[in-house]
């Protein structure tokens, strides 16, 4: 008989054995095993463990420290308001101070179309606001601590220099609007050209221009359009160039390449941008009289309260009624010419007998006074009292270059030209 030992190590083999030849064909008989009660084969304490672990934060986590910048312009019928509703601010602090302080007085008076920019932590509180004011300067309106201070820093002016062409479809208008020109531009490059140009009659769809002008910015913002540089009209296939050229530290005026002055003496047309109604003619059925007479004269029918302008320097000679011109002005250029504009609804104020317009100025306003159907200008245009055509007449040069700055003249504008020349027959909608 073995002892109780050897027979427990015999039994303890036999066993050992077992579960090895088990687990080779029967997997599952291992598992059955591992899933038996503990107790059976460990019987020592278990013990359940709770610790807390830091987690990164997510991308989806809110960065309270985050700041945000908006802009939007100022939109007619405004309020402080609405503006900040746009702009995603949720400040009543700042609401309170920018309805109230006299500090924020600019940004309650702002014109429409100004820029104004935020700047705006995650909850929506205004940490700044910046904006350029009607006199543009700059306005800053910033937190500071708990409090909101304004502070305003002084016009920084630059001249940035443009360059657009454009082809007429239409009208001019459509055409520099979808070039990008500012009407100021626009009705500059019509007041160049129009000594040769009648913007009413002789306009022509495929015409092109070219324009080089300056804009004035403050502080980034454009503020206002600076003059045209240079500039190039097609008309019906004929070119006519200009450079503009300061012939003094006060004066300036506009030149053909080769120094020839782009200004004659007289506009061609003294109202801007109308149809011509009624033409010069010997013999005209007159709507108010009934018969047929001379129409010694051009009608150009407007809106009553169009602008007026006097065609040449001149002298007035004559302000009031007189017959069937109702209301009119007559002026008296070098002697031996004579410009009236008839029909008027009234007169530029201070217009007298006797005063001295500059070409371009505003002397009255159209109407219909007179022998008139309805709302237009009568002009004439005299040489030595006989009325003449004014859309055909030859009309005198103003003076060119003079021959002492000719030199200077072609050495400071050959840059002008050569930029004209570069974007020549080149259809460009915007290039800066």
């Amino acid at each position: 008989m073995l002892p109780q030992n050897t027979l427990s190590q015999a039994h303890k083999m036999k066993l050992r054995w077992f579960v090895t030849l088990s687990t080779v064909p029967l997997l599952g008989v291992v598992t059955a095993f591992g899933i038996m009660p503990q107790t059976a084969f460990n019987t020592s304490e278990q013990k359940t463990v709770v610790e807390a672990i830091a987690l990164p934060v997510t991308a989806q986590a809110v960065n309270t420290s985050a700041v945000f910048w908006r802009n939007e312009r100022v939109q007619r019928g405004d309020t402080v308001a609405e503006l900040l509703r746009r702009l995603n601010v949720e400040d009543p602090q700042a609401t309170d101070y920018l309805l109230k302080n006299k500090g924020a007085e600019s940004l309650r008076q702002l014109s429409v179309g100004k820029e104004v920019q935020s700047e705006i932590a995650a909850d929506g509180s205004l940490l700044a606001l910046r904006y350029l004011n009607n006199g543009g300067s700059q306005v800053v309106i910033e937190k500071i601590g708990s409090a909101y201070k304004t502070s305003s820093l002084p016009v920084q002016l630059e001249q940035r220099v443009f360059m657009r062409t454009g082809e007429i479809k239409s009208t001019l208008y459509a055409a520099t609007d979808a070039a990008g020109l500012t009407d100021p531009v626009a009705n500059q490059m019509a007041d160049i050209f129009g000594g040769d140009i009648d913007f009413h009659r002789d306009l022509r769809k495929g015409d092109k221009f070219t324009v080089v002008y300056e804009m004035t910015y403050s502080n980034g913002e454009a503020v206002r359009s600076g003059r045209i540089l240079a500039a190039e009209f097609i008309n019906q296939g004929h070119a006519y160039r200009t450079v503009y050229y300061q012939t003094s530290s006060t004066t300036g005026d506009y030149y053909t390449p080769d120094g020839k002055n782009m200004h004659k003496a007289f506009l061609r047309s003294p109202i801007e941008f109308s149809r011509v109604s009624s033409g010069f003619s010997s013999s005209r059925f007159h709507p108010v009289l009934n018969k047929w007479r001379a129409h010694k004269g051009v009608d150009y029918a407007a809106p009553i309260g169009t602008k007026v302008k006097v065609t040449s320097d001149g002298i007035v000679a004559l302000v009031g009624k007189q017959g069937g011109y109702g209301n009119v002005i007559m002026v008296n250029h070098q002697g031996r010419y004579t410009t009236v504009y008839g029909h008027l609804s009234k007169f530029a104020p201070g217009i007298h007998r006797g005063q001295r317009v500059s070409q371009g100025e505003i002397i009255g306003y159209v109407g219909m006074t007179g022998l008139a159907t309805g709302p237009h200008l009568h002009y004439e245009f005299k040489i030595d009292g006989t009325q003449r055509d004014p859309l055909r007449v030859a009309l005198p040069d103003a003076a060119p270059i003079s021959p002492t700055q000719k030199t200077a003249f072609l050495e400071n504008t050959r840059e002008l030209n050569e930029r004209l020349a570069m974007l020549r027959n080149t259809r460009l909608a915007k290039l800066d």
